[in-house]
């Protein structure tokens, strides 16, 4: 049996956040609708930001209570704090997992979220406490993981003691972001070797930007260092809200192109992917970056004549 890959599908959070328009609520729920019967079995849905913060996802719970998702499909919603667990907690019953982020660098995290690292540290410990009682999941997400855009190289060991300090705190997986592409594929294999030797027994998950052309060759370094587990975006949509530049997530299309093509199994059905890809382009009416929009994908029977 082919050897399985994990995908967490955060377009409809990373990606509709960045968008400079605000996306119809119907047309989100289509779209959130189209991603749950790919084959899909993680989806992150919506956060519950502040909506003055983030109003492109002011409407996350009409979203989150009106979208028709399988059972089989695990429901991830973003939580920035305290006060969003309760607001998320009245829709207890849409969601699975909690998605709960700091970064790794003073710099970003005070642009992020003006917190310092120990003050969104220790918040985020009371807030998985508090969802560990209600049955939730909790994945821990660590931005800026391989290099931060205002500190430059963030130490390795900074990382890992946060992540250390989430798992302790009950996190079961912790994902390291690449926010602003500025990983390269030797730096990613020696990290996920280290990570794996710190963080036993933990999940983790790897998130990258293809900012720089690099997302798809830091897969290819985190797999052979025994990732299992990813987070994109359909379409490439995303990116980072600061500093500007930061362009989108790795496309998920092509990411599970790429995996098919080496013999990975991700259970996802790449046509109705595509069309869920195609489905979003037309919505922004722009194009976008993923290269399966543009090229399709490889028809080996179209290539052997």
């Amino acid at each position: 049996m082919a050897e399985r890959v994990l995908i967490r599908e955060v377009g409809p959070r990373d990606g509709f956040q960045n968008e400079p328009e605000i996306i119809p609520t119907a047309d989100k729920v289509r779209l959130v609708e189209m991603l749950a019967r790919t084959g899909l079995k993680r989806l992150e849905v919506t956060s519950f930001v502040r909506a003055d913060v983030i109003p492109q996802l002011a409407d996350g719970p009409e979203v989150l209570g009106t979208a028709e998702i399988p059972d089989d499909v695990s429901v991830t919603v973003l939580i920035p704090n305290e006060k969003g667990l309760e607001n998320a907690l009245e829709l207890r019953d849409k969601f699975d997992e909690v998605n709960l982020f700091l970064s790794a660098s003073e710099s970003h995290n005070r642009a992020n979220v003006n917190r310092s690292v120990e003050e969104s540290l220790s918040g985020l410990e009371r807030v998985v406490s508090r969802a560990r009682e209600e049955g939730l999941r909790c994945e821990g997400v660590i931005s800026v993981s391989f290099g931060c855009p205002y500190e430059g190289k963030v130490p390795q060991e900074r990382v890992f003691d946060i992540a250390a300090r989430l798992a302790a705190a009950g996190c079961g997986e912790i994902a390291f972001g690449d926010t602003t592409g500025m990983a390269n594929p030797l730096q990613v294999r020696e990290f996920f070797g280290a990570a794996f030797e710190r963080l036993g027994g933990v999940e983790l998950t790897a998130h990258f930007h293809n900012t720089r052309g690099q997302g798809l060759a830091n897969v290819l370094a985190a797999l052979d260092s025994g990732v299992r587990s990813f987070e994109s975006s359909f379409g490439e949509l995303g990116g980072c809200p600061v500093p500007k530049g930061a362009t989108g997530n790795i496309a998920t299309e092509d990411l599970v192109s790429m995996l098919h093509e080496m013999g990975f199994d991700t259970g996802i059905d790449l046509e109705k992917l595509l069309d869920a890809s195609r489905a979003v382009r037309d919505v922004l009416g722009r194009p976008l970056t993923s290269h399966l929009l543009t090229a399709g994908p490889v028809d080996w029977h179209e290539q052997s004549r």
